[in-house]
């Protein structure tokens, strides 16, 4: 049997077939975030430094997780999400090398994803679809649409526990900040990059009483459909669900 297209894919990103890269080229490097339609309502969260956490050690956040599938009714706090979204992406410097350094390690410091959010349960938030601009620590409102959840639903093969969720988060990645320097290898680390961001994720949760699934199922194209990307230079690439602990 031939190779399939994953050991392709491996061995075509071995350094010896790597050509150089735009950056060794010398040609600038893409934005540290997308730009955004600035007459979208925007949400300032509130700052991670004021927000107050569940006293969980790491050895007892690594001992409890477990991937939840079930979450109680009660929304989630927008301090909550505040804090979520700092422990996964959250922007603690820009140096003046022009890359920011983040709560989660990436590959070259190229940290080359954006957060959205599908909240269904948030207080303080109306249902729909954000994506959280790291460098200002603010929500922007994307769709209100009632009907997004259910197609999230169904772009993720119907697994309802994304609609059943206080927040699912949906992490895209921004292909050429990382081919940016490393060329077709890049591809491996968006991969290991969203590693970092959704384990950070599942041991941050366990100090905010609430539960996390990760999800690799899911329909490419309708999901990159929904959220506005053409699948190549900007994929949905991993999805967590969020919510509450069902004690029952």
């Amino acid at each position: 049997m031939a190779p399939g297209i994953g050991h392709q894919f491996m061995t075509q990103t071995y350094y010896r077939y790597l050509e150089p890269s735009d950056q060794t080229k010398g040609l600038p490097q893409p934005p540290l975030q997308l730009s955004y339609d600035p007459t979208k309502p925007t949400i300032a969260l509130p700052a991670p430094a004021t927000i107050e956490v569940n006293p969980v050690t790491v050895r007892e956040a690594i001992e409890a997780r477990r991937s939840v599938r079930h979450y109680a009714q009660t929304p989630i706090s927008i301090d909550e999400l505040s804090f979520l979204l700092w422990c996964t992406q959250g922007v603690k410097e820009i140096s003046r090398r022009q890359v920011t350094l983040r709560t989660v390690p990436s590959a070259g410091a190229r940290h080359a994803f954006e957060t959205y959010l599908l909240v269904n349960r948030v207080a303080g938030l109306a249902s729909g679809l954000y994506r959280f601009l790291a460098l200002e620590h603010k929500l922007l409102q994307l769709d209100l649409d009632p009907a997004l959840a259910d197609k999230v639903s169904e772009a993720c093969w119907n697994q309802d526990f994304t609609k059943l969720s206080a927040v699912t988060f949906i992490w895209t990645a921004v292909v050429y900040r990382m081919t940016w320097r490393y060329g077709e290898r890049g591809y491996r680390y968006l991969h290991l990059d969203a590693g970092h961001v959704c384990q950070n994720l599942y041991l941050a949760a366990a100090t905010v009483d609430c539960g996390v699934c990760a999800i690799a199922a899911f329909n490419d194209e309708a999901m990159n459909a929904l959220i506005g990307l053409d699948g190549e230079s900007q994929f949905v690439l991993y999805l967590a669900t969020v919510g509450k602990r069902d004690r029952v």
